[in-house]
């Protein structure tokens, strides 16, 4: 009897042992790329207002968001995209923030504007000189995101009529594509306005500087929306995480890192 009381016990330690696992608040966010490390500067300040709750940020790109959001691989989906495709029919979108997209060149270069038409053409492959767009005689490097990347799409809907040229150096997120061009003299890409610095210099284009006065004023031309994407019916938590998103408080942090704000 005394091992039979003794087994029961146990066995009502390890249940109630496992409804406190289930009751831990885990939230997975995937992909834009562009948006991670605004996310994962949400995610710790929502972390240290609910100890209970546990936030990880993924990146992989917006459409790895939109297929985590649908196969269930991350409760919140991110994307950074124009408009989103038809596989996203079945999601819930929020837009939390927008974005600029900066088309970025090294310092040394001396050039400060671009058409669009210039920039068409350079991604094309038609300029293939920097003295060709009022600049030095220097080989012009074009470096781009992958395909599925939502800044890659985003960029493409705004400036049509671009087919990559074969050379370009394809980066996997943001950060890469900053390095690159920071460390070539001869480069263009582009990227988030929101991780701009020192390193790289955005061009003005058509005359519009990439700004967060320009963007919310409608006057600079390549801006996205960044939304989360879930499931029609999301649980309580992830609710509340994106709840926390739209709030004072975290649209406060999107415009103090470099984000517009949602409204």
């Amino acid at each position: 009897m005394k091992k039979k009381a003794l087994y029961l016990l146990f066995s009502v330690a390890l249940v109630f042992s496992a409804g406190c696992g289930k009751n831990k608040q885990s939230i997975t966010l995937a992909g834009s790329t562009a948006f991670q490390p605004f996310a994962e500067k949400l995610a710790e300040q929502y972390m240290t207002s609910n100890p209970g709750a546990t936030i990880t940020v993924q990146g992989g790109g917006s459409a790895v968001g939109i297929q985590s959001a649908l196969s269930g691989a991350a409760q919140i989906g991110m994307a950074d995209l124009v408009n989103l495709p038809p596989e996203a029919k079945d999601l819930s979108a929020t837009v939390v923030a927008r974005d600029g997209i900066a088309v970025v060149i090294n310092p040394a270069n001396k050039v400060n504007n671009l058409t669009t038409g210039q920039i068409r053409d350079i991604f094309n492959g038609k300029i293939k000189n920097w003295k060709e767009a009022g600049g030095a005689d220097k080989t012009i490097t074009v470096v781009s995101r992958e395909a599925g990347s939502g800044t890659r799409t985003s960029f493409e809907e705004i400036i049509t009529g671009i087919e990559l040229v074969g050379e370009a150096l394809i980066q996997e997120s943001n950060g890469t594509i900053r390095e690159t061009v920071a460390n070539d003299a001869g480069a263009i890409g582009y990227l988030s306005h929101g991780l701009l610095n020192e390193k790289i210099k955005a061009v003005q284009i058509d005359g519009q500087d990439c700004t967060t006065e320009c963007i919310m004023t409608q006057k600079y031309l390549l801006v996205r929306p960044i939304f989360l994407l879930t499931k029609a019916q999301p649980g309580a938590e992830v609710q509340r995480m994106i709840d926390y998103i739209l709030s004072p408080e975290g649209q406060q942090t999107i415009q103090q890192n470099g984000l517009i704000t949602a409204k």
